[in-house]
C-alpha cells in the first residue's frame, strides 16, 4: 500500500517501525465498533480485529500468495492488536485532524507532485496504481485516521526529554573522527596450496548426497497479458491529445508559488525577541533558524520550507507569505504550531503548461487509462482462449497480439529469477499433473495487478540425484574455494595476533583514511562498526575481520576529537528520537499489560 504517513515526520518513522503500524482503510470508526460475530482472529477492549482484516494485512505484505506459516501469521496479528489499542486510544481522546491539514499533508508528498508542486492528475494516477486501487475519498480517510494517531504518538514520545550530558556525548562520539588503514588477505592468493583429491570430493559427496541431488524441473512457454503491454498498442491522436489537454486546462495551470523561511517558536514574546534581533541584522535569519527553531525539519536547513502554493500551508502562515514582498520579514505569525517568524525569499508568477510541456503526460496518461478498460474488457476472453484451446497457446497469442515467450529451466522451490512469471500460483499450475502429462496449458494466473500469464510445459525433467562423475568438477572446484578461504582466514588471525603483541607482520597497509560514524568515507558499515568500537585507548590499535573473500586488518593510527564547532546540532533530535520511540514502546507495552485481548482459534479449516 502506498503509505504517504510513513514519509511525513522523521520521528514518526522510527514509532512507525517499532509497532509494525499499517492502519485500516476505514477510519477510527472501523476500530471501535464491535461487530460482535464469530469471525474474529481477536477481540481488543471488545473492539473486533475480523479474520478478513487480518487476511488483508497478510495480502498486503505478501501478495495474494500468503506463505502458509503459523508463526507469520501470529506475528502480524499481534501488531494488529497493538494497531487496534493505539486507535482505540485516539479515538478516546477525541483527536482530529483539519481540512487545512490534511491538504497541506498530500500537498507536501513528492509523488504527488509534478516539477515540485503538487499535481490532482499524479495524484490521482499513483491511488490508482495501488493494488487495490483506492480512491481519493478512502486515501483521505486513511491519511486522516494516520495523521489522528501521529497525534498521540508525538505526544507520548515527546515526554522522554534526552539529557544533556547524553545528548552532549552522543554528538561527540558522532563526530569523532579515526584515521584508519587496511590490508586485505585474499583467499585467491591461497587457491595454490588449496588441493583437493578425487578421494576428499568423493568423501565429502558420500557424506552430502542431498546437495546434489537435480530438484524436479520444467521449461515452459507462456503468453503475458498485461495493461501495460496493451498500452503500448494504444494509438492516440492528436485530436484527442487537444481535447484531453483543454479539459485539464485547469490542472495544468500552476497558481502562482511561494518560497519561504520560517522560525517556529512556542511564544509570542520568543516571536518578537526573534524579530527585534533580525532588524538589527537581517542576514542572521537562516543561524537564528538553526538555533532557536521548534521546526526540526526546516531548522537544520535555515529554515527553508522550500515552494508551495495556495493551500498548502495553514491559512494564517499563507496569508502572511502571500501578503509580503521577496525579502520581507513578518511580524509574529500565530497558528496551531505555535509562531512564526517568516521571510518570503522567492516568488513566482501564475502560469500555465503549454500544450506541448504537457503533451507526454497527457498522451501516457491516455494511453494507461484506455489500456486499462481494454485490459477489463479482454481479460476474460484471454482467460476462455488459453483454457479452451489448451493445446497451444499460438491461437491466443495472435489474437491477442502477444509474443510467446520461453523460460529456462524452472525449479517448484528453489530461488529463481522469474520476474512477473516468480508466482506461487503459476509454479503450482506448470508442476500439476495436467501440465506435466498432458502438456496442458494452465489458467491464466494473475501474477500482478492487470497481468494475466497462462504457460504451457514444454519440457520436463524428474528429480533425480547426479552422480559423482557428473558432480566431481564442481565439487573439488567448490572445496578448494573453501579451504583457499580457511587458510586466508587463519592467516588473518595469525597476523592480527603479531600485530597486537608488536611484531611486523609483513603486511602492505593502504593510504589512511579519516573516518567517523557521520562521514564512513567509502568504509563498508561491518568495517565501520568495528572501527569506531575499537578501544583505541593505545595506539596503533587493530581489528580484524572475517571476509567472504578472505580476511581485512584495520590499523587504527589517530583519533581526532570533535571540537564545538563539529558537534551536530541534530544530535539533540535524534537523541530525542531514540528516547522518544522507547517511549512510545513502552507506551504500547502498558496499554497491552492493561487490555482485555483475546486471541481466537483458527477456524476448523483453516488448520493444517
Amino acid at each position: 500500500m502506498f503509505d504517504l504517513v510513513q514519509k511525513y515526520k522523521r520521528l514518526i518513522q522510527v514509532f512507525l517501525g517499532l509497532i509494525a503500524l499499517t492502519f485500516a482503510t476505514w477510519g477510527i470508526e472501523s476500530y471501535t465498533r464491535f461487530r460482535g460475530g464469530v469471525d474474529a482472529a481477536a477481540v481488543v477492549n471488545g473492539s473486533e480485529i475480523t479474520r478478513r482484516e487480518l487476511d488483508d494485512e497478510l495480502r498486503r505484505r505478501f501478495g495474494a500468495d500468503v506463505p502458509d506459516v503459523p508463526e507469520l501469521r501470529n506475528a502480524v496479528l499481534e501488531g494488529l492488536v497493538s494497531q487496534r489499542l493505539v486507535s482505540l486510544e485516539a479515538a478516546k481522546a477525541h483527536l482530529t485532524v483539519s481540512d487545512e491539514q490534511l491538504r497541506e499533508a498530500i500537498a507536501a508528498e513528492p509523488a504527488f507532485q509534478e516539477g515540485g508542486q503538487f499535481s490532482k492528475l499524479a495524484y490521482e494516477n499513483v491511488l490508482r496504481s495501488q493494488n487495490p486501487p483506492l480512491s481519493p475519498a478512502q486515501f483521505e480517510a486513511r491519511l486522516r485516521h494516520d495523521l489522528a494517531l501521529q497525534q498521540l504518538m508525538r505526544a507520548v514520545g515527546n515526554a522522554a526529554i534526552p539529557s544533556r550530558t547524553v545528548t552532549l556525548r552522543l554528538s561527540a562520539l558522532e563526530a569523532q573522527k579515526r584515521e584508519v588503514s587496511e590490508a586485505r588477505i585474499a583467499a585467491q592468493q591461497f587457491l595454490p596450496q588449496a588441493r583437493i583429491d578425487e578421494a576428499k570430493a568423493k568423501e565429502y559427496y558420500d557424506a552430502n548426497q542431498a546437495e546434489f541431488r537435480r530438484p524436479e524441473r520444467v521449461r515452459a512457454e507462456y503468453l503475458m497479458l498485461s495493461a501495460d503491454q496493451l498500452a503500448r498498442q494504444e494509438q492516440v491522436s492528436e485530436a484527442d491529445l487537444k481535447a484531453a489537454y483543454e479539459k485539464r486546462l485547469a490542472q495544468m495551470t500552476q497558481a502562482e508559488q511561494r518560497r519561504a523561511s520560517h522560525i517556529l517558536v512556542k511564544t509570542k514574546d520568543e516571536a518578537d525577541k526573534i524579530v527585534s534581533e533580525l532588524k538589527k541584522n537581517p542576514n542572521r535569519f537562516a543561524d537564528l533558524a538553526k538555533k532557536q527553531s521548534q521546526d526540526p525539519g526546516s531548522a537544520e536547513k535555515g529554515g527553508d520550507l522550500g515552494w508551495f502554493g495556495p493551500g498548502m500551508m495553514v491559512k494564517s502562515f499563507e496569508d502572511a507569505v502571500f501578503g509580503m514582498k521577496q525579502g520581507e520579514t513578518s511580524g509574529a505569525v500565530q497558528s496551531d504550531f505555535g509562531f512564526h517568524v517568516i521571510r518570503v525569499t522567492g516568488v513566482r508568477a501564475a502560469k500555465s503548461r503549454s500544450f506541448e510541456e504537457a503533451r507526454a503526460e497527457i498522451e501516457a496518461g491516455l494511453r494507461k487509462d484506455r489500456a486499462a478498460r481494454r485490459f477489463n474488457e479482454v481479460a476474460d476472453a484471454f482467460r476462455d482462449m488459453v483454457y479452451e484451446q489448451a493445446d497451444s497457446l499460438k491461437p491466443a497469442a495472435e489474437r491477442f497480439k502477444l509474443q510467446v515467450q520461453t523460460t529456462g529451466w524452472i525449479t517448484k522451490s528453489s530461488a529463481q529469477e522469474l520476474g512477473a512469471l516468480d508466482n506461487p500460483k503459476l509454479i503450482a499450475a506448470l508442476f500439476s499433473s495436467d501440465a506435466l502429462q498432458n502438456k496442458r496449458n494452465t489458467d491464466a494466473i494473475e501474477v500482478a495487478p492487470a497481468t494475466l500469464v497462462a504457460a504451457r510445459v514444454i519440457e520436463h525433467q524428474p528429480a533425480a540425484q547426479r552422480g559423482f562423475d557428473e558432480v566431481k568438477k564442481e565439487l573439488a572446484e567448490a572445496l578448494r574455494q573453501r579451504e583457499a578461504l580457511t587458510l586466508a582466514q587463519k592467516d588473518g588471525m595469525a597476523k592480527m595476533q603479531q600485530l597486537r603483541k608488536g611484531e611486523a607482520a609483513g603486511l602492505t597497509w593502504s593510504s589512511p583514511r579519516t573516518v567517523s560514524r557521520r562521514d564512513p568515507k567509502g568504509l563498508p558499515p561491518n568495517l565501520l562498526r568495528q572501527v569506531v568500537a575499537a578501544d583505541a585507548s593505545k595506539l596503533p590499535a587493530y581489528v580484524g575481520v572475517p571476509l567472504e573473500s578472505g580476511y581485512v586488518l584495520l590499523r587504527i593510527s589517530k583519533v581526532i576529537e570533535a571540537d564545538e564547532s563539529e558537534r551536530s546540532a541534530e544530535a539533540e533530535q535524534r537523541v530525542g528520537n531514540v528516547l522518544g520511540a522507547g517511549q512510545f514502546q513502552a507506551y504500547v507495552a502498558s496499554l497491552r499489560a492493561r487490555a482485555d485481548i483475546q486471541v481466537k482459534a483458527p477456524k476448523p479449516e483453516e488448520k493444517k
